[in-house]
C-alpha cells in the first residue's frame, strides 16, 4: 500500500481502506517474499536479464526510426515495417522498462530509476503524468469509480458498471478496439495536457512553479520526440508527408493496441469487482484484499509474453508487489497465492492471452447493458 501516502490529504474525498480485516496479512506476505530474496541471495531489482532487455528494447524502438532518418529507405514495405518494429519496441519500453523504473522497482537507485523513466518521455508521454495516474491513482483505488483514473473513460467507453449509461455502449465491444489502437496516440498529443491540468486541480504539482515546470518539459520532450520521431523520417525518406504520416501512426495502433489490451484484461473482467466506498468513504475490504478482488493474472506459462510485457501477465504479483522488479514475478506467484489462499482471498488467473480477451470482451459487452450493477461487489 505503499502508493496510498502519495496521496494522502490530495482528495476530500479519496477512499479509506480497512485496518482491521486481515490486518497482518502484508506482514506475513512482505516477510515470506524478504525471506525468498534473502534464501536465494538475490536482489529483489533488475538482474542482467532486465539489463539486457532493456538494451533490446530501447534499440528496438531507436534503430528502425535511425534507419528512416538515414535516407536510405526507397520501397514503402519497409518504411511501414520500420516504423511497425519501433512500435514493438515502444511497447516493450512501456511496458518492460519505464513501468519498473517508474514504480522505483528497476533498481534500488533512485537516479537509476529516474533516468530510465524518462524513456517513457523519449516515447512520446510523460513519466510525471504516469507516476500520479498509474502509481497513485491506480494501484491505490483499483477498479474504484472516479478514484482510479484509468477507469475514467471518453463518454463512448464505459469501464464500470457505476458509470453513466448511454445506448451506443452496448457497440463497445465492437468498436473498441479502434480506440484501444488510438489510445497513445491521445498520449502523445492532447491526454497527457488533460491531465496534468487535472491533476493540479486535485492538489497534485502543488509546490511552486511544479505545475508550469511540469507543462514546460513536457512540451519540450514531445517537441523532441515529434522532431526525430516523425518531422526527421518525412524529410528524408523519399515519400509524400502523408505517406510517412500513415505509416507513424501505423506504429502507433500497433503499440496502442498491444499495451491497451495488456493492462484492460487485468481489471476489466468478469471476475473482478467494482466496489464503492460507503457514506464515509470507508472501503469494505483492506488494500490488499482489494487488490486480490480487482485483479486478475493470465497466460501464466508463456515465458514469451512474460518476457515481452515486463511481466504484467503476473498483474496480481505486480499489484501487491510493485516495489520488486517484474523478472522476479513468476517465481513469486506461489507464495502470493499461497498466502492468498490462506487469508482466503481469490487469486484470479486465466489459463491463456486468448481467454483473458475473450472474458475481456465479453465483460465489456455485459457492461454496455444497462443493468449490470450486479458486477459491482
Amino acid at each position: 500500500m505503499k502508493q496510498s501516502k502519495s496521496i494522502k490529504n490530495k482528495s476530500i474525498d479519496n477512499p479509506k481502506f480497512s485496518r482491521d480485516i486481515n490486518s497482518d496479512f502484508s506482514k506475513t506476505l512482505r516477510s515470506r517474499v524478504n525471506t525468498y530474496f534473502k534464501t536465494h541471495n538475490t536482489s529483489r531489482n533488475a538482474n542482467s536479464t532486465m539489463v539486457v532487455k532493456t538494451i533490446i528494447m530501447v534499440s528496438l524502438f531507436f534503430i528502425p526510426l535511425l534507419i528512416l532518418s538515414s535516407g536510405i529507405v526507397n520501397s514503402v514495405w519497409l518504411l511501414f515495417s520500420l516504423y511497425i518494429l519501433s512500435g514493438l519496441g515502444m511497447s516493450g519500453i512501456g511496458m518492460g522498462v519505464m513501468h519498473d523504473a517508474i514504480h522505483g522497482s528497476y533498481s534500488k537507485h533512485k537516479n537509476i530509476n529516474t533516468f530510465l523513466g524518462y524513456t517513457f518521455n523519449l516515447i512520446g508521454a510523460n513519466a510525471t503524468v504516469w507516476k500520479i495516474q498509474h502509481n497513485v491513482l491506480h494501484h491505490t483505488y483499483t477498479n474504484i469509480d472516479h478514484a482510479d483514473d484509468d477507469l475514467n473513460a471518453p463518454f463512448f467507453l464505459r469501464f464500470s458498471p457505476h458509470a453513466k449509461h448511454y445506448w451506443l455502449h452496448q457497440f463497445q465491444h465492437i468498436y473498441i478496439w479502434f480506440f484501444y489502437g488510438i489510445s497513445t496516440l491521445s498520449w502523445i498529443t492532447t491526454k497527457d495536457f488533460v491531465r496534468v491540468k487535472r491533476y493540479k486541480n486535485m492538489g497534485f504539482l502543488d509546490k511552486k512553479n511544479e505545475y508550469r515546470n511540469a507543462l514546460i518539459s513536457m512540451t519540450a520532450w514531445k517537441l523532441f520526440y515529434f522532431s526525430y520521431a516523425l518531422i526527421l523520417p518525412m524529410i528524408m525518406v523519399p515519400f509524400s508527408w502523408w505517406v510517412v504520416l500513415l505509416a507513424f501512426l501505423s506504429m502507433h495502433f500497433v503499440t496502442g493496441l498491444l499495451v491497451s489490451i495488456i493492462f484492460q484484461i487485468a481489471h476489466i473482467m468478469p471476475v473482478n469487482t467494482f466496489p464503492l466506498p460507503d457514506a464515509q468513504g470507508q472501503m469494505n475490504n483492506n488494500w490488499y484484499g482489494h487488490q486480490f478482488e480487482t485483479t486478475t493474472n493470465f497466460s501464466p506459462n508463456s515465458k514469451l509474453l512474460f518476457w515481452f510485457i515486463g511481466g504484467l501477465n503476473y498483474q496480481v504479483e505486480h499489484h501487491v508487489l510493485p516495489d520488486v522488479c517484474h523478472v522476479h514475478y513468476k517465481k513469486l506467484t506461489k507464495i502470493v497465492s499461497d498466502t492468498a489462499q490462506e487469508y482466503g482471498m481469490p487469486y484470479h488467473v486465466k489459463k491463456s492471452l486468448y481467454h483473458a480477451i475473450k472474458d475481456h470482451t465479453k465483460m465489456l459487452r455485459s457492461l454496455g447493458k444497462k443493468d449490470n450493477l450486479s458486477m459491482a461487489a
